[in-house]
């Protein structure tokens, strides 16, 4: 005989949490001082590099532009990377070596409020292993707060002059179009005999013919 089929129990279902996007305050809270409070002890800062650290001392730099090609001055990024052997500053980091103790490995700054031009003093990463016993181009991982944006938006930098690298980094290979990959590559110059990265941002294609950059689902 046939049993009746047992009613399945009531599942309770909760609305959405609302959400916001991040500013026009989001730099009193976590980049105080560019916005002129002093509210904490520590501040986190653009500087990731000590006199001991070892490695290449590069800077980072660049804007970030909307689909207009306007300038977002009030973008936050917060950067991270490995030390100039690859290790990075965390012990989640599966390499069984310890990493360089005078590097911080992680950064936070907005851009400047007139300019929007964002910066980082740091040295150039090394390479990292992958998966399935890959290896990584050297990079910076990358992720942006701005009004307007309702999640970060995740991103890496790559450096034009590790082209063999970046031709065997699992990521980068993954992107179709050289155009698109070509949105992650940094280009170096050089300033006052220091090594100086530029990367801009690209939120969207802009009407300078400017690609939206490629961005990371996370």
């Amino acid at each position: 005989m046939t049993q009746p089929l047992t009613p399945l129990p009531m599942v309770q279902r909760h609305p959405e949490t609302p959400s916001q996007t991040g500013g026009p305050y989001v730099h009193i809270g976590l980049a105080p001082q560019q916005a002129g409070f002093d509210i904490f002890d520590n501040n986190f800062g653009n500087v990731l590099a000590t006199d001991d650290t070892r490695g290449e001392r590069i800077t980072l730099e660049g804007r970030v532009f909307d689909g207009s090609g306007t300038p977002v001055r009030d973008v936050l990024i917060e950067i991270w990377q490995a030390d100039a052997d690859g290790k990075y500053a965390h012990p989640g980091d599966p390499q069984y070596r310890a990493g360089d103790p005078s590097f911080r490995g992680w950064g936070r700054t907005g851009g400047d409020f007139d300019t929007g031009v964002y910066s980082f003093e740091t040295v150039k990463p090394g390479s990292v292993p992958g998966n399935n016993g890959a290896v990584q181009a050297p990079h910076v991982l990358m992720v942006l707060f701005a009004r307007g944006i309702n999640v970060g938006l995740h991103t890496r930098l790559y450096f034009d002059d590790e082209s063999a690298a970046n031709a065997a980094d699992p990521l980068l290979t993954s992107i179709e179009w050289e155009v698109r990959r070509n949105t992650l590559i940094a280009t170096r110059s050089e300033r006052d005999g220091k090594p100086v990265y530029t990367f801009d941002i690209r939120l969207q294609d802009t009407p300078d013919g400017g690609r939206e950059t490629v961005f990371l689902d996370i």
